[in-house]
């Protein structure tokens, strides 16, 4: 395989149990672009305290991985539940989560326990919490701010001890400004807040995670494990992969199903419109790619941050190394600086330290 492997990273998987197959969720995340190292220090640093978070990430970025390992980290000995509210229905949503006594609506012959009840002592996750009804917002909010829960056809209130995480695909600040989500709500839920990039903003993960889909399914299928091909490699890096993770897996799936020889090739990748990062077509070699990457940097001018440059440098670095495997002479050559210069590029974002491990 590719020299990727000697470079161990961070990687975090559901449990074989939960790994259903209908599931649109990413499956696996794993840290190796210098973005995703930062984001995974920054969890571990929350992670003990007992502050609800909220997860920014579009879908298939691997939202509920990153509260999982939240959870785990916590210290927290109760479990760790996952709902969609998204997938709730608005009838029942109030029971699901509070839980209800028998009678209090039809059908409902027996006393049932709530998604916070079951949740306490551990961390309760609630993705796609945008889509949660305003009238059950109101109560979400007294839950935070009183400790406790009223089931549905009761009186007597019931303490609960729940870490709430939070994930959303949406800007939750604009859902609040056109009336459609709780400013007060947003305001408790958005105590710490992290930003799961998209893929295509993490370049340094796709090829370790196109490598570990690629074992999993291997051992599955009971195939020989091929490589991937230099061809292959800088077309899964140039997509822009609007179905983040989950669809890196299912490229990587097909392709080894399809593949006949000791390698995947570019032909055996199915990606949908072959779109790249710097738009138009993958085929377009007629592209200046300085121009492409200028059209890229006016969109994120228009939405600019305070570390712009440095990701931006951190981009640019990785992109070299990988593409001189690792080789700190060659990356220098390539990027027309000393080695010097380099390392200490390679040891401000954190590349260094992955060689040492």
């Amino acid at each position: 395989m590719t020299a990727l492997h000697a470079l161990p990273s961070p990687l975090l998987t559901f449990p074989e149990t939960e790994k259903s197959p209908l599931s649109i969720r990413a499956k696996a995340l794993i840290f190796a672009d210098p973005l995703s190292r930062r984001l995974l220090d920054e969890v571990e640093r929350v992670a003990p305290s007992q502050a609800p978070v909220l997860v920014h990430g579009e879908t298939g970025t691997g939202k509920e991985l990153i509260a999982r390992h939240l959870h785990r980290k916590s210290g927290r000995r109760g479990p760790f539940l996952a709902v969609n509210c998204g997938a709730i229905s608005e009838n029942l949503a109030e029971a699901e989560l509070f839980g209800h006594e028998s009678g209090a609506f039809t059908g409902a012959s027996g006393a049932r326990a709530g998604w916070f009840e079951a949740a306490d002592g551990g961390t309760l996750f609630l993705d796609e919490i945008g889509d949660l009804p305003l009238a059950l917002q109101v109560k979400l909010l007294r839950v935070l701010q009183e400790g406790e829960v009223v089931r549905l056809g009761a009186r007597k209130p019931i303490s609960v001890n729940v870490r709430l995480v939070t994930a959303t695909n949406v800007d939750l600040a604009r859902a609040v400004q056109a009336g459609h989500f709780r400013q007060d709500l947003y305001y408790r839920l958005n105590v710490v807040s992290l930003n799961l990039p998209p893929l295509r903003e993490r370049t340094g993960d796709i090829l370790p995670l196109a490598e570990y889909f690629l074992a999993i399914y291997a051992q599955r299928l009971n195939q020989r494990l091929p490589e991937i091909s230099p061809a292959a490699s800088r077309a899964l890096l140039s997509y822009a992969w609007p179905g983040n993770i989950r669809e890196l897996e299912n490229v990587i799936h097909f392709a080894l199903l399809v593949a006949d020889g000791a390698s995947l090739q570019i032909e055996h990748l199915k990606l949908n419109g072959a779109a790249p990062l710097g738009g138009g077509s993958a085929n377009d070699a007629d592209i200046d790619p300085l121009s492409a990457i200028g059209r890229q940097l006016e969109r994120l001018f228009a939405e600019p941050s305070p570390d712009l440059l440095a990701r931006i440098e951190a981009q640019i670095v990785q992109a070299a190394f990988q593409h001189s495997r690792y080789n700190q002479v060659r990356s220098a050559d390539l990027l027309g600086i000393s080695r010097n210069v380099l390392r200490t590029l390679l040891k401000r974002h954190g590349l260094l330290q992955d060689l040492a491990s």
